[in-house]
């Protein structure tokens, strides 16, 4: 199963004050043995939300709204793609991680194009499988 793992903003992420050369270390050394374990597939830190948008939708209307955003406890400052066999393997590779001061990191499954039933039909299915195809052979070039 794949899970997108969401680490939280906080004042400092919000803020732009960057991480130190230590904890990057602990990081990167965290990401280098998921690598190795075949785990992870993704990732990659957020900017502040003061450099991001919103669009919001109602209707035909689409507002757009400038960032910063006020509530932080919802942010998110970066995010993970695993591959992993369980969502419980999924939360024995966080405890691993780098982390601390109270953070609370959020896992999430992904979807599979099983989880539509019945609404993927066999045209839909082939046609998100020409769409990654694509991607991936777009990223190469």
């Amino acid at each position: 199963m794949r899970v997108m793992v969401c680490a939280p903003a906080t004042k400092e992420s919000e803020a732009g004050v960057m991480p130190t050369e230590e904890g990057l270390t602990q990081m990167m050394k965290f990401n280098e043995e998921l690598v190795k374990a075949g785990v992870l597939l993704d990732g990659a830190g957020l900017l502040p939300t003061s450099k991001a948008k919103r669009v919001r939708f109602s209707g035909t209307q689409r507002t757009v709204m400038d960032g910063p955003f006020a509530e932080s406890k919802e942010l998110i400052a970066g995010y993970s793609i695993w591959q992993v066999k369980s969502i419980e393997e999924a939360v024995e590779w966080v405890k691993r991680a780098p982390l601390d001061g109270g953070v609370e990191v959020t896992i999430r499954p992904l979807f599979s194009p099983e989880d539509f039933g019945e609404a993927a039909t066999p045209q839909l299915r082939a046609r998100g499988e020409q769409l990654r195809a694509e991607s991936a052979r777009l990223k190469k070039l």
